[in-house]
């Protein structure tokens, strides 16, 4: 896989805010490969990219350095464009890189610190020569991996995910693919289980190398975010004129109402047992976990939250009410702060909510899992399941008309 690259005045791509850099030492891994992927060109993916102290670790020395941007706390983004989806560029990320914060404290994590941590001698001693770096511990972190680590649990639930997908479409859900699940090797996996407070970590050290089309989240976890600046976004993704804007407006509430609506994209129904079997979201969050690319499509990039869960009939109206609620507040959050953008630059007529009608019906009209109906209430979102399964009476109010009661 490979694509061009433009750069803005900082030298990055457009799709990507700047930010600060680390130096990954590569190393050749085993991996699994996404079977989306399987004939697609790799070479070079057969990878793990470590920072200086977890290199330290290891008797072999890397295959080279690459400087990648730092995302999230966990995550680093090489800022060369990987592959080319759909005419966008996209860039590898690659997930469990190390921290730079301690999690019991308010300073840094350091090579030094984690020395401190290991019983093992061997560990202490090539710590204690390591350099600067995040870290890799053995700490159990969210049941299903080690904390500035990614773990085979939560990595494998990231892959089934991404292998039910179109490449990065999940029943209309934009996702950030995973290529490949990279595992480090066990004597560094056995070294950095020694580095920890209170629990260890048993099972594999993996990294997952997925595929993402920018580093611009909602409004947590990131330094420039949708909250704090959205004058910047408009700048960087070239949002210039209303038309622009526009489209970039109707795209974003196109795959965020996706989102809102997961389950019943990927819902399968057991007549037997009258229950319905879906996708929900454990544990991950559109602010923090979802990115927006330079087009305005929203895309859920932190894939091991998305879980199959099973729902008896009795209760699917709630689980459906909750997903929903879930999201909402993220979702409108984003969509106010480029409507005030575009209205602030483009003069955009109209009142709030009927701008929000006005771009819904225009980017759910092909969505084949909704649909719109006005009454005088306001706007409710009916939502329909894939043929085959049992048709839903569902409806949410995604935008009230006031009306006095007497």
């Amino acid at each position: 896989m490979g694509a061009s690259r433009g750069t803005g005045e900082d030298g990055l791509p457009p799709a990507l805010l700047p930010g600060p850099t680390v130096r990954l030492r590569e190393f050749g891994a085993e991996t699994l490969t996404n079977r989306r992927f399987a004939s697609a060109a790799l070479d070079g993916w057969d990878r793990i990219f470590l920072p200086a102290p977890a290199a330290a670790l290891l008797d072999e020395p890397p295959l080279g350095e690459r400087t990648f941007l730092e995302d999230d706390n966990r995550s680093a983004i090489d800022p060369t464009p990987a592959a080319t989806i759909d005419g966008q560029p996209f860039f590898l990320s690659v997930k469990g890189v190390g921290s730079p914060l301690d999690p019991f404290g308010h300073g840094p994590l350091t090579a030094a610190t984690a020395a401190e941590l290991s019983d093992d001698a061997e560990t202490r001693r090539r710590l204690g020569g390591a350099g600067d770096g995040a870290v890799i511990t053995g700490e159990l972190w969210l049941r299903g991996s080690p904390y500035g680590g990614q773990g085979l649990p939560h990595a494998m639930t990231a892959l089934r995910a991404s292998e039910r997908a179109e490449v990065t479409d999940l029943g209309g859900l934009r996702i950030a693919p995973i290529v490949k699940v990279a595992f480090l090797p066990e004597v560094l996996a056995q070294r950095l289980r020694s580095v920890y407070w209170y629990r260890w970590y048993r099972d594999r050290f993996v990294q997952e190398l997925r595929l993402v089309p920018s580093n611009v989240r909602f409004y947590f976890h990131g330094r420039k975010t949708v909250g704090s600046d959205i004058g910047l976004l408009f700048d960087r993704f070239g949002l210039t004129t209303g038309a622009r804007a526009h489209r970039f407006q109707v795209n974003l509430v196109r795959t965020g109402v996706a989102l809102l609506t997961l389950f019943v994209r990927t819902m399968e129904y057991d007549a037997v047992r009258r229950r319905y079997r879906g996708l929900d979201f454990s544990d991950v969050w559109l602010d923090k976990d979802a990115v927006i690319a330079p087009d305005g499509q929203a895309y859920f990039i932190d894939l091991e939250g998305l879980e199959p869960i099973r729902v008896d009939a009795d209760d699917l109206a709630e689980k459906l009410d909750d997903q929903i609620f879930r999201s909402l507040y993220e979702f409108m959050f984003a969509y106010e702060q480029v409507d005030t953008e575009r209205s602030r630059r483009f003069r955009t007529p109209g009142g709030r909510r009927h701008r929000f009608e006005a771009i819904l019906e225009e980017a759910l009209a092909e969505d084949r899992f909704v649909r719109l109906r006005r009454d005088t209430g306001g706007l409710r979102l009916g939502l329909r399941p894939r043929p085959g399964v049992e048709p839903l009476k569902y409806e949410f109010p995604l935008v009230d008309r006031y009306r006095a009661e007497l």
